[in-house]
């Protein structure tokens, strides 16, 4: 399945059918959109062309548009707090929202009863539902716990009610101040609280302080209290059951033997310029600054207990490599992290502990954290929780860019474009297909201009080409000189291009829709000139994006992407890939893909991708040998599961008889540098017959296979064993023989089927002894 960028549709969307049965809310809502945005046209000075929508478009339009309108609305409030999935806020400041905003919630208000008395309004971004959240305490309590819960979904008028009032652990709010505007009587308290609960770290850890028994357990290990809006420190004898061992940090330390991860991606996502400096803040024994230094660049660092007399200074690229993990202590893990950050230039590199391995190592409980058997402190995070820990300390929006490893960069349009290059496809230059004097003449002059537009999709603007002063000295404009690069290559490979460009593009505005999506002014430049010249606008680009991103909520058409994916191996409900693959693949799955890796990254050393098509789940298979051995076994499984952005792992690597993978030509494409070394052995195991009706293999039962079958296999070769039973022999080459006759037969008339009948005979003769 193809997304088209020139339409403003989705596939399959329902439609605003009015069949007096479902979508009523949603009816109301759309027609009294259109009527509104007519009246805008229409008062606007330049109504002069202006045309308005004509009213009986209205069925024309999908819930998917709707939604997409919604949430940009909720996205560009001033008012509100904003999450990836839902918009809140308080009813005193409905009357500031947008007005579309305003219908669209009248539109459920008019269809529900008893929600006078509703504190917090709730708009979901991916699905037309709105909930009334009551919070009777909301004024008074610091943080209110929710007591009601009535939601409607806008497209069945369906009415759902939720009880908190009896629940002895229900859902409380935090940062109150976000939910009202700035007038709001109580506004400065709530944010005094805030900025207090900031500095003491209290609300860092959001796996575990949503609830109300959660969020009092967490203020009792810190040692506070809150009273009256305020941050209150308790007594050491009231807090006497956090009286713990000394700590010693500096025993987590590691001795390197290579450059540590976090500055290995550094390096390899080119991010170093020539003469950049580094600084390892928390170094231990100094093993990155040895190896950062061996190449090449000005390196040092400090540690409080093996470098402290090393002045902290200023750096280009600063790491905080599992450092904030090792600090028992709230505030100085904060200040720590606050530390670095001053001190960065460019680019902040921040690492953490993010999984416990193994819960069975004596390791006892403390804080938000535990304390080992050496007498350290770990906290190990979650990644989302991490991600959320960074953003809200240096209030910045880190780039996740492996497990536990993010990227922050001082500039954000900077971090933009290194976000946006993560979604780029590698992309060829056309070849040149006829022979014209006049570009062979002035072929080398021509070549950067080509290699931009294969790089960009488009031509270049005044001051992006370093050679554009002798390119328009000879053909006074890129215009005239692109003409002639047309003559000499095909413009449908270029165009190819542009589509692809288009499509990186809307992967990276469609992810970035799921935040805070930024302004165009906070682009770089370059990204700027691609959405001016390959949409025209940024509104159509993100509008298109958004599109993208909704259809996503339904399953089938993650699962039509799926079956009509031409790469990939196919099982029922799910579709795997090869990494290599993953920019070949429809728009849709790589923003699909992109969801997962938004929060933890791209994993580093994953082999496989697979896709779920009925449930929102990616996973990552780590197959080490997957090159070298002809049917690699499972080390390692990681599940991202994409509704709450939980992560669970699976080890195989000590497993007895773990899954193996077959048919691995099905996992790549064609160019893949063995895909024809694994094809040929595929072709020899289905003429024996032993992939007939396999879905999952594992190891022994498969060693069983080959072995009833007579045959072993060497070098993704097949071969008959020589010391096999000769009846037994000649009955399975008989069987095999056979069952490649009927294939040629099935396959008569197509000139491909009996070359490779013939192609196998002749592998057989070759390779049927050793």
């Amino acid at each position: 399945m193809n997304y088209d960028t020139s339409k403003n549709t989705i596939l399959d969307s329902d439609s605003l059918e009015n069949d007096e049965k479902r979508l009523t809310p949603l009816m109301i809502f759309a027609r009294e959109v259109l009527f509104y945005e007519n009246e805008a046209i229409c008062e606007q000075d330049s109504a002069v062309n202006a045309v308005p929508y004509p009213l009986d478009e209205i069925t024309n339009l999908c819930v998917d548009n709707l939604l997409a309108k919604v949430a940009r609305c909720c996205r560009e409030s001033k008012v509100g707090k904003k999450l990836p999935t839902a918009f809140y806020v308080h009813v005193s400041a409905l009357q500031t929202l947008n007005p579309v905003l305003g219908i669209y919630e009248n539109c459920a208000r008019r269809n529900l009863e008893n929600i006078d008395e509703a504190t917090l309004v709730k708009v979901s971004l991916h699905q037309p539902k709105i909930s009334y959240l009551f919070y009777p305490d909301f004024d008074t309590d610091a943080h209110p716990a929710l007591q009601t819960s009535i939601q409607i979904n806008l497209a069945t008028g369906e009415v759902k009610y939720f009880d908190y009032s009896n629940s002895e652990n229900p859902p409380v709010l935090h940062r109150k101040e976000t939910f009202v505007a700035a007038n709001y009587p109580n506004y400065e308290k709530f944010a005094r609280l805030t900025r207090c609960e900031e500095k003491w770290g209290l609300l860092d850890n959001t796996s575990v302080i949503g609830t109300r028994e959660g969020w009092l357990k967490y203020l009792g290990y810190c040692g506070v209290e809150i009273q009256d809006h305020t941050v209150v420190e308790r007594l050491k004898q009231e807090n006497s059951e956090l009286s713990i061992p000394k700590i010693e940090r500096h025993k987590a330390a590691m001795v390197r033997h290579s450059l540590s991860k976090p500055l290995r991606l550094v390096l390899e996502a080119d991010l170093v310029r020539d003469g950049a400096t580094f600084f390892d803040y928390g170094c231990g024994y100094g093993g990155d600054i040895k190896y950062i230094a061996q190449e090449g660049y000005a390196i040092s660092g400090w540690d409080p207990y093996y470098q402290p007399d090393t002045p902290r200074t200023c750096a280009d690229i600063v790491n905080i490599g599992y450092v904030i993990n090792v600090i028992e202590s709230l505030a100085e893990r904060r200040e720590a992290l606050l530390s670095a950050w001053e001190l960065t230039k460019n680019l902040l590199v921040v690492a953490a502990q993010v999984l416990i391995d193994d819960s069975q190592r004596g390791q006892i409980a403390y804080g938000d954290g535990v304390i080992t058997s050496r007498n350290t402190f770990q906290k190990y995070y979650e990644q989302e929780e991490l991600k959320v820990y960074i953003d809200q300390v240096l209030n910045v929006d880190a780039i996740p860019v492996a497990l536990g490893i993010y990227f922050v960069f001082r500039d954000a349009a900077e971090g933009e474009g290194f976000r946006a290059s993560r979604f780029r496809s590698h992309l060829s230059t056309p070849r040149v297909r006829s022979q014209v004097k006049r570009f062979e003449d002035y072929a080398e002059m021509l070549a950067p201009l080509m290699a931009f537009v294969s790089d960009r999709g488009r031509l270049p603007v005044k001051g992006e080409l370093a050679e554009e002063s002798v390119i328009k000295g000879e053909f006074h404009s890129f215009n005239r000189a692109w003409r002639v690069i047309l003559q000499a290559t095909d413009a449908d490979d270029w165009e190819t291009i542009a589509d692809k460009r288009r499509q990186d593009l809307l992967v990276y505005l469609a992810l970035n829709g799921l935040g805070d999506r930024p302004s165009i002014r906070r682009l770089p430049a370059q990204i700027r000139n691609d959405i001016k010249g390959l949409f025209d606008n940024y509104q159509k680009a993100c509008t298109l994006a958004d599109l993208m991103l909704y259809s996503l909520s339904k399953p089938d058409i993650v699962a039509d992407c799926c079956e009509d994916s031409a790469i990939g191996y196919k099982q029922p409900g799910s579709l795997s890939v090869h990494v290599s693959v993953l920019e070949e693949l429809d728009p849709l799955l790589r923003l699909y893909e992109g969801c997962a890796n938004r929060t933890i990254g791209r994993l580093d050393g994953a082999t496989i991708i697979k896709f779920y098509a009925r449930k929102p789940q990616i996973s990552y298979l780590f197959y080490p040998d997957f090159d070298t051995n002809p049917h690699p076994a499972l080390h390692t499984a990681m599940h991202i599961h994409l509704r709450d952005l939980s992560v669970s792992y699976q080890d195989y690597s000590d497993l007895y008889n773990p899954p193996i993978l077959v048919r691995k030509e099905a996992f790549v494409s064609p160019n893949y540098p063995h895909y024809e070394k694994f094809a040929k052995l595929t072709r020899q195991e289905e003429k024996l017959g032993i992939l007939d009706g396999c879905v999952v293999i594992k190891y022994r039962e498969w060693v069983k296979c080959l072995e009833e079958n007579c045959v072993k296999i060497k070098g993704h070769k097949l071969f008959w064993r020589s010391n096999a039973d000769p009846e037994k022999l000649k009955m399975l080459q008989k069987a095999a023989s056979e069952r490649q006759q009927k294939k040629i037969e099935v396959n008569v008339g197509k000139s491909e089927g009996t070359t490779e009948g013939t192609e196998e005979t002749e592998d057989e003769q070759k390779e049927g002894e050793e």
